[in-house]
């Protein structure tokens, strides 16, 4: 096959006629008669292919045979307009030459969840996964553009780390040489608040880790965390930052992704929906009063928020909820009391329309000294071993916050997963570790 420059599916069908050269991997094929048509995919989408026995050598139209699912191979035609086919062209072959072959490959249809996750290295290349895969790198570069369009510097943090944050019955132990033991990270906070004594406004990208024995659809056990933190933010200041961010990346995504939401059979008048006004924001006394009145869930004052009342509560609203000021009790020891009611916290969780959740913790800093030794200690945490976070208190404190967002969760919203296993190439769960 003469060389030349191969052009990208999405190259030839904005071309609209002429010869080119190509190359890809056989998505379906089928021979009726003497002809045998190929879907062609590659990275930008799929091109149907007609190889005629009447007009190319019997050893083209034998190899056109030969090639089975996902064989890969490069070919070369003349591309013309035809209304029957999926995209509205399709390309004459004279040439094709096969590349790496390929037998009885495993995924045809109707395969159970299971199954495609044991096949996960395979099934990457279906549609659906490569458009989600698309999505959601926009979505990282997306918020790289947010926070670095507002002054934030990228900052990266240990994810071997000696202390805890979030909880201790939800950590991965690691043996660090002998008998030392660290964790992975569940989150960056604690060595991401010395930083902005330097930097002021930081923000990373980073794996965090949860051994949380839970199998729900919304957890993974090692997740993407999209964190930020910030000097001098207060806390409306840091919803409007929740709130910004997550505009940010869901208008990139509409405005980059139309044709892989339709793939995904993802309405986007959904998402411009819910980015078109201002975000619901309620106190968590006046959630648990709204629960009670709409939807006859009655929950005693000082009681987390679960699932499934997360859940009822965005079914009322056709945008995100931001609820703000939860109990102390459940929150976790670095959040601000309340000036007014100490009994509270400026703490919030951003929740993601149609039941998929927190999208974002968030939290003002608690900066007196004093409260944050005690509450570790009523926590059963030895502060001296918090010697070194303690210290961003005793040189220098500012007013500070921040927050972390799940950044499966929101590509599951944005995508409408039925889980957020579909949001990840790999996903890690309580039962699941490999592929």
């Amino acid at each position: 096959m003469k060389e030349e420059k191969f052009s990208s599916v999405k190259e030839i069908l904005s071309k609209k006629e002429g010869s080119f050269l190509t190359r890809g991997w056989v998505y379906r094929s089928r021979e009726q008669k003497d002809n045998v048509f190929i879907q062609l995919r590659d990275s930008t989408g799929t091109l149907q292919l007609i190889v005629a026995k009447d007009k190319v050598k019997p050893e083209v139209y034998d190899s056109a045979r030969t090639l089975g699912i996902e064989a890969s191979f490069k070919v070369h035609g003349i591309l013309r307009k035809e209304e029957r086919s999926p995209q509205g062209y399709e390309m004459d072959v004279d040439d094709i030459e096969m590349i790496g072959e390929s037998t009885k490959y495993p995924i045809s249809k109707d395969f159970s969840e299971e199954f495609l996750l044991d096949v996960r290295h395979l099934w990457l290349r279906s549609q659906k996964m490569t458009s989600m895969l698309k999505i959601r790198s926009t979505v990282f570069s997306a918020i790289h553009e947010y926070f670095r369009s507002h002054g934030f510097y990228e900052y990266h943090s240990p994810i071997l780390q000696a202390v805890q944050c979030e909880g201790g019955s939800t950590l991965f132990s690691v043996d660090y040489f002998g008998d030392k033991k660290v964790f992975l990270a569940q989150t960056w906070q604690l060595y991401a608040e010395p930083a902005i004594f330097a930097l002021e406004k930081i923000y990373t990208i980073s794996p965090s880790f949860r051994a949380e024995k839970s199998k729900t659809s919304r957890h993974l056990t090692e997740y993407w965390h999209a964190e930020m933190e910030g000097a001098w933010i207060d806390f409306k200041e840091l919803q409007e930052h929740g709130e910004g961010l997550l505009k940010h990346v869901i208008k990139k995504v509409l405005e980059r992704h139309i044709d892989d939401l339709k793939i995904l059979k993802r309405d986007p008048v959904v998402l411009e929906t819910a980015i078109s006004k201002p975000f619901v924001r309620m106190t968590y006394t006046e959630a648990i009063k709204l629960l009670k009145e709409k939807c006859d869930i009655e929950i005693e004052w000082g009681k987390d928020l679960r699932t499934i009342e997360e859940d009822r509560l965005s079914k009322l609203f056709d945008t995100f909820v931001i609820v703000t000021e939860y109990p102390k009790i459940v929150k976790a020891f670095y959040m601000k009391e309340s000036l007014e009611d100490p009994k509270v916290v400026f703490g919030f969780d951003c929740i993601a329309p149609e039941g998929y959740g927190e999208i974002i913790g968030a939290s003002e800093r608690e900066v007196d000294l004093k409260k944050l030794e005690k509450r570790l200690k009523d926590s059963g945490e030895d502060p001296s071993n918090y010697s070194f976070y303690l210290d961003t208190r005793r040189y220098g404190s500012v007013p500070h916050s921040g927050f972390g967002m799940g950044v499966e969760r929101l590509v599951a919203y944005i995508i409408g997963a039925e889980t957020i296993k579909d949001a990840i190439p790999f996903p890690r769960t309580m039962i699941r570790y490999k592929p």
